[in-house]
């Protein structure tokens, strides 16, 4: 519950989902994948092409209505955090199918430009700093930055999801906000009242002083 002064809030502060480094490195890889299957899969009769484009975007909006729905339901924002999950690890298969079905190489920790790789898509979330490189890049590149990215925005998720398991469990969900935020309103209400009251009690007892300053000034005067 969160309070403002006298007021008592039991809605969630709504995630700016647009500055979150895994949601941006996910607007990346959906561009990416459009671009990626125009440039080296069949434009028809090939499902994968639907399939991989839909991921992506999937893990995107996921993220998005999420975030949104996070602001009454914790779980639904968990479940669909793990949709955007889902949707990513299924687009790194399908990524990683292509590479292999294309005896291409996987740059894993020993290949030689895994490091560069790593650290560009680790210091890069921008999609403007993505796009001077799609119609440039191999397939073979493409396809391992993609895989690089897929694997940082889980490892990104799996944190942030881990943060919001503490907060649940510190604020509790909607309804223990709700019952909070009544019960604070009510305490509040309760003290103002008492204030008013002890406040009241002062008046009268100084209302009974100056009466009886009064009727001792009327006695000397008569």
């Amino acid at each position: 519950m969160e309070q403002e002064g006298t007021k008592y809030h039991y809605l969630r502060k709504q995630t700016c989902w647009e500055n979150l480094w895994f949601y941006q490195k996910t607007v990346v890889l959906y561009q990416m994948t459009v671009v990626f299957c125009r440039r080296f899969l069949k434009p028809y009769g090939d499902r994968t092409v639907d399939q991989m484009i839909q991921a992506a975007r999937s893990g995107k909006q996921n993220i998005v209505e999420g975030s949104a729905d996070g602001v009454t339901s914790t779980a639904m924002e968990s479940s669909l955090l793990n949709a955007a999950r889902g949707s990513i690890k299924e687009l790194k298969e399908d990524y990683l199918d292509y590479i292999g079905s294309h005896k291409l190489a996987l740059w894993t920790s020993g290949h030689a430009r895994y490091g560069a790789m790593q650290d560009f898509c680790r210091q890069h979330n921008h999609i403007e700093d993505y796009e001077p490189f799609f119609e440039r890049w191999s397939d073979e590149e493409m396809a391992n930055a993609a895989v690089t990215l897929c694997c940082m925005v889980d490892t990104m998720m799996q944190t942030y999801q881990k943060k919001k398991e503490e907060e649940f469990v510190t604020q509790g969900g909607i309804k223990e906000r709700m019952t909070a935020a009544r019960l604070g309103y009510r305490t509040g209400q309760r003290k103002e009242m008492e204030a008013l009251q002890n406040e009241n009690a002062v008046l009268r007892d100084r209302i009974e002083q100056l009466l009886q300053e009064n009727a001792a000034l009327r006695s000397k005067i008569g």
